[in-house]
């Protein structure tokens, strides 16, 4: 029954442990007998005659917490070599050069990749450690088109986007990047929790409803935008000019894509009798990441996607131009879109 009653210093912590080893070692220099001092202590006789040997032998040292479980690397199923190579192939390959079926590095695909490579079929939540640990995250992917040219894309950020900051500061005038995009009613990327089994109703409108939005932005945190439910042609563009330059109040360097209404002729004509309030710009083709302003496209979008669905084209209209005054009245929102790795080059 005496044994029952012991202290089980296991179950302690390691700082509870140590005052107890410490202890023994102050009775113990104070002549006490060990039977004397486990009974003192309700420790173990054991106990007691192990922190003495240890304490004589590595003096203090001796009896100092030890770190527990498993040490730094101990039992790890990939080698540091095998780690390292990994993270490099993450980093600089595709899963389509490693002749993966798959578009992104999911751990699935690393999976497969460790397992083709080490034969080592790691589960998935281990291998979440083993990437949380490398700090790697889930993260939404840059769309970028197979066509488009890399050398152009260098040009653009290194020769002809340095020309227009130059020629911006020759002439007082004010860069603007613009953009078109659609808002609608749907909601495409919407999830909702229901029990297993049971999928969850959204209840839309049966009609589809869709506006049409032209907008540009600056690097100093200007935003001009126009809502219309008619695609964006000559005449919306020229009118969205005009007022983008009276807005301003000097001259404009405006820089689109490669939208055909862009270079339309009526457009060219137009401009042709304003060099002097407005010029235009391309960006090189298929680079819209290089745009700051898809930047705000896209928060415009996942914004209204977090609202209720709206019941009409007013609402539709309400909930965007909503989400673009807040913008407008926050100059700081507009600067963050140009803090994009792929649009920093803009600021």
């Amino acid at each position: 029954m005496e044994k029952e009653l012991r202290t089980n210093a296991k179950k302690l912590s390691p700082e509870e442990q140590y005052q107890i080893r410490r202890n023994i070692i102050r009775l113990a220099e104070k002549g006490h007998a060990n039977d004397y001092i486990a009974e003192t202590l309700d420790v173990s006789l054991r106990l007691v005659q192990a922190t003495k040997k240890n304490y004589e032998e590595n003096g203090l040292e001796g009896i100092k917490p030890k770190r527990r479980g498993r040490k730094k690397g101990e039992k790890r199923t990939l080698t540091p070599g095998q780690e390292k190579e990994i993270q490099g192939i993450i980093i600089d390959k595709s899963p389509e050069q490693m002749k993966l079926k798959c578009c992104l590095w999911t751990r699935k695909a690393i999976r497969e990749l460790i397992l083709e490579k080490y034969k080592h079929d790691m589960p998935l939540s281990t291998l979440g450690y083993y990437l949380d640990r490398w700090g790697f995250s889930v993260q939404r992917p840059v769309k970028k088109a197979r066509k488009q040219d890399s050398e152009r894309v260098e040009k653009w950020l290194h020769e002809e986007y340095p020309g227009i900051a130059e020629k911006a500061k020759a002439e007082n005038a004010e860069i603007y990047w613009g953009d078109e995009t659609a808002v609608q009613n749907t909601a495409n990327y919407a999830r909702g929790y229901s029990p297993k089994g049971k999928t969850p109703v959204l209840e839309v409108e049966s009609k589809k409803m869709k506006l049409n939005l032209l907008s540009a932005i600056s690097n100093k945190g200007k935003l001009r935008f126009t809502i219309t439910k008619e695609s964006v042609n000559a005449d919306i563009l020229i009118d969205f000019m005009k007022r983008l330059v009276k807005d301003t109040g000097r001259k404009v360097l405006l820089i689109l894509d490669n939208l055909r209404v862009h270079h339309a002729k009526k457009v060219a004509a137009w401009l042709a009798l304003r060099k002097d309030d407005i010029e235009l710009f391309f960006l090189p083709p298929y680079s819209p990441e290089h745009n700051p302003d898809e930047y705000l496209n896209s928060d415009l979008k996942r914004a209204i996607e977090k609202l209720p669905m709206p019941r009409s084209e007013s609402e539709l209209e309400h909930n965007a131009r909503s989400f673009l005054k807040f913008d407008q009245l926050h100059p700081s929102r507009i600067r963050s879109y140009f803090k994009h790795k792929l649009a920093a080059y803009a600021v």
